[in-house]
């Protein structure tokens, strides 16, 4: 899911950040592999954190594993409750990193109302932002981009002619029985959900070819074409890749952008600069559809994060097997 915001105040995420706390682990237990390359952290005792939903605690493993891989001995404090309770646990400096995503900083910690519609250009902005006014570090984001879209099964959109937002909006004027849409109750109330994508594209589904479902719900809803054609989605779900589904282009940059990138204290980068190396390779390595294949890996195979993130980080020769 599209990261969420948990209303939890410090105290809150003390005890949250606390609880979640396993004992730290030398690197031993994890081989060396291309990621260690020239990248040393021998010495270094680090603590990582992540949100809880499935995309964050794979990212949170990937990190745990990495950074033990390249000799750091590790805190694994992942699968805290939510955006504000991990945010304040690394700005008390509970856990010294986790994976943000660039959408969520800009709008609901540095308070910006509306989104920069370029990657790079909102990365740029929301890592001089945060470092200038919160002392935080933003190392290499990814490409993928875990947003709200959406979607249709492959051969549906083929049928249809449809491959991006603006195709949508024409199919709905042109075919609306067609145009069947499916969408989870928080997204159709939201002005960065379904009414503001009706403006900005200029089109209505009217209530006959409206459903909505809960949002795991819609996945295989549109699989099967019951109710609907298309339907809300993330970009990054696994269902997405395991379904068989294609996300519909959004060509009028409508959406924010959510790109993920590992954030840290400044002063923990300054005291392992070999961070910047390591979380370079992990990200030029972690595009959208790889993404969709580890969540898919979890949600829809009932695999376990932590393994998910070994088994991936060794096929890529990331870390040793």
């Amino acid at each position: 899911m599209r990261p969420q915001l948990a209303l939890a105040g410090a105290v809150v995420a003390l005890a949250a950040v606390t609880s979640a706390c396993s004992l730290s682990s030398t690197a031993s237990e994890v081989k060396p592999g291309s990621l260690a390359e020239g990248a040393s952290l021998n010495g270094a005792t680090l603590t990582v954190g992540s949100k809880e939903f499935t995309e964050q605690q794979i990212l949170g493993k990937i990190t745990v594993h990495a950074l033990r891989a390249a000799g750091a001995e590790v805190i694994d404090r992942t699968g805290l409750s939510g955006s504000n309770i991990v945010r304040t646990a690394l700005q008390n400096k509970q856990v010294d990193m986790y994976w943000e995503y660039t959408g969520t900083a800009w709008i609901n910690f540095l308070k910006h109302t509306d989104p920069v519609p370029d990657a790079a250009k909102q990365y740029d902005e929301v890592a001089k932002q945060d470092l200038a006014q919160n002392h935080i570090k933003w190392l290499t984001p990814t490409t993928a981009n875990n947003t709200y879209a959406l979607a249709a099964k492959t051969e549906t959109a083929k049928q249809l002619g449809v491959a991006n937002l603006s195709d949508f909006a024409r199919l709905v004027h042109a075919n609306p029985a067609q145009a069947t849409m499916c969408v989870a109750s928080e997204f159709a109330g939201r002005n960065d959900g379904w009414p503001g994508l009706q403006k900005a594209y200029g089109f209505t589904v009217e209530p006959a070819h409206l459903a909505t479902l809960q949002e795991g719900a819609i996945y295989d809803a549109m699989a099967k074409h019951s109710p609907c054609n298309f339907g809300q989605a993330t970009g990054t779900d696994g269902r997405v890749l395991a379904l068989g589904l294609t996300v519909l282009d959004d060509d009028k940059h409508f959406f924010p952008i959510y790109n993920p990138a590992l954030t840290l204290q400044d002063s923990v980068y300054q005291k392992n600069p070999a961070l910047g190396p390591i979380f370079e390779k992990l990200a030029k390595a972690l595009d959208t559809q790889t993404l969709q294949k580890l969540n898919g890996e979890v949600d829809v195979k009932g695999g376990d994060p932590a393994q998910v993130a070994t088994d991936w980080l060794q096929s890529q020769g990331l870390i040793g097997k």
